[in-house]
């Protein structure tokens, strides 16, 4: 007997498209979805600006509409609360910024509207987005569908969590630290941080501009490797007023070009542990690949420790000196999440001059050496973090009989952002309270098209497993 097919909310956005394409109503897609809000919501806190009536209104033109239709026509889909869209809230989750409305959207906003996206609200993130748990003073905190007393991760949280629970078809998050991929793999979902620019980057708040260009990325969000590709395809090209925007014509890969390159696979760094389920997660996956066909090794790079050091250097002291000109005065203000952050970056001295001239130049030299091992090896498949989804403020773990820190835990995503390159999550295995375990297929740098190639293979594998309270269990 053949398995029931999920509800409509749950079914992948391929899925989702083609019920639209067969005569679904665009209303009745967004009514599946917003009683789902309504039933899960509350629990949740996935929203940071959400609106049913509008929603509703918008779903009725849409299928009152007799001009063309885009390849999202209908789709119902969510938004980070970082990346500007005309007419809802962007506070990125910061009293400072209460009320906030952007009157133009981002650019891959735009891109969204155009394909025929329908719009559901903005998403819940940690306040200035510089955390891997998603809670603020201004909109709460936002729980994960499989445990409530978790997080669903940061700083694109509200955003997994709405996906994972069928709240939302599919949607955008951003990356700078792992903010896509440590949600994706709390939650049990599949996203991309894509190589910077591919998906443009202008609208996003804050901007991506000077080592947030090649820290920083928007990256779909959705529940099958699939969808992150479908909306790779149709978000990505160059913005030709975007700096950061490069005209890389996309490629797709067949299978028999996939199968001619070497996948190297390491469960940790040598130098953090990870759970024990979470290197079975690995193991799991470099298995499905070599039974699939493909050539998969262990190799660790040597170039890690070194490019996690220059990620704390951009992003923790870089970070907290841009914001320091908006916080001035106001620190009386700020979430204890946010408040955190910049005690772990004030604990450093601060940077001189000659000092971040010198990480700059060190960030390219090590970059380049990370390439050159990735000649050999330009794939890679890795864990995602050392622990599952963890409890809401919990910020150490005992792993293999040693305590392991709250960045160190997550570092595992923060090498490719340093080297600004492509890095997929897919949901593989589960921790021993049942909760999602993800891995991470990364690329050379504008070789996306590989990692959401090699990424779907495992999906096809593993894959999407709905939480219980997204069916009703």
């Amino acid at each position: 007997m053949s398995e029931a097919a999920p509800p409509i909310h749950l079914a992948s956005a391929v899925e989702q498209l083609k019920h639209l394409r067969s005569g679904l109503s665009v209303t009745e897609l967004a009514e599946a979805h917003l009683r789902q809000i309504e039933r899960l919501n509350p629990a949740l806190n996935v929203f940071a600006d959400f609106d049913p009536e509008r929603v509703r209104a918008e779903a009725r033109s849409m299928d009152e509409w007799k001009g063309a239709r885009g390849p999202l026509y209908g789709l119902p889909v969510t938004v980070k609360s970082s990346i500007a869209t005309a007419g809802l809230r962007c506070e990125i989750g910061s009293k400072l910024n209460r009320g906030e409305t952007p009157r133009e959207d981002a650019v891959v906003v735009g891109r969204l509207r155009r394909a025929g996206a329908l719009i559901l609200g903005t998403t819940n993130c940690p306040e200035f987005l510089m955390a891997y748990e998603t809670a603020n003073l201004l909109h709460g905190r936002t729980s994960n569908p499989w445990n409530p007393e978790r997080t669903p991760g940061g700083s694109s949280g509200g955003e997994s969590a709405a996906i994972a629970a069928g709240m939302s078809a599919a949607g955008l998050g951003s990356d700078s630290g792992g903010s896509v991929r440590v949600p994706a793999h709390f939650t049990g979902i599949c996203s991309l941080k894509p190589t910077p620019g591919r998906i443009p980057g202008q609208g996003h708040l804050p901007p991506c501009v000077g080592p947030f260009s090649i820290l920083g990325a928007i990256g779909p969000m959705a529940r099958t490797m699939e969808d992150v590709a479908l909306l790779f395809r149709i978000l990505s090209g160059q913005d030709s007023c975007d700096p950061a925007s490069p005209p890389v014509p996309r490629r797709e890969r067949s299978r028999e070009e996939l199968r001619a390159l070497t996948i190297g696979y390491f469960e940790d760094d040598g130098l953090v542990p990870v759970t024990e389920e979470t290197r079975a997660a690995v193991q799991a996956a470099a298995e499905a690949l070599r039974i699939a066909g493909f050539r998969v090794e262990p190799f660790r790079p040597r170039t890690l420790e070194a490019l996690r050091r220059l990620w704390w250097t951009f992003f923790v002291q870089c970070g907290a000196m841009f914001y320091e000109p908006t916080i001035r005065g106001r620190r009386e203000q700020l979430s204890p999440i946010f408040s955190e952050f910049l005690s772990i970056a004030e604990s450093a001295q601060p940077l001189t001059a000659t000092q971040l001239l010198e990480a700059w130049a060190e960030l390219d030299l090590i970059r380049a050496r990370m390439l050159a091992e990735m000649q050999q090896y330009p794939v890679l498949l890795c864990p995602v973090a050392s622990i599952p989804a963890f409890r809401h403020g919990e910020r150490s773990w005992m792993i293999e009989g040693r305590t392991v820190e709250y960045l160190d835990a997550v570092r595992h995503t923060q090498w490719f952002n340093a080297l600004a390159a492509p890095a997929a999550v897919v949901p593989v295995g589960r921790s021993q309270e049942g909760l999602p375990i993800g891995v991470q297929i990364a690329a050379r740098p504008f070789e996306d098209e590989t990692a959401l190639a090699v990424a779907a293979v495992l999906d096809e594998t593993f894959g999407y497993c709905p939480p219980p309270m997204a069916t009703g269990q």
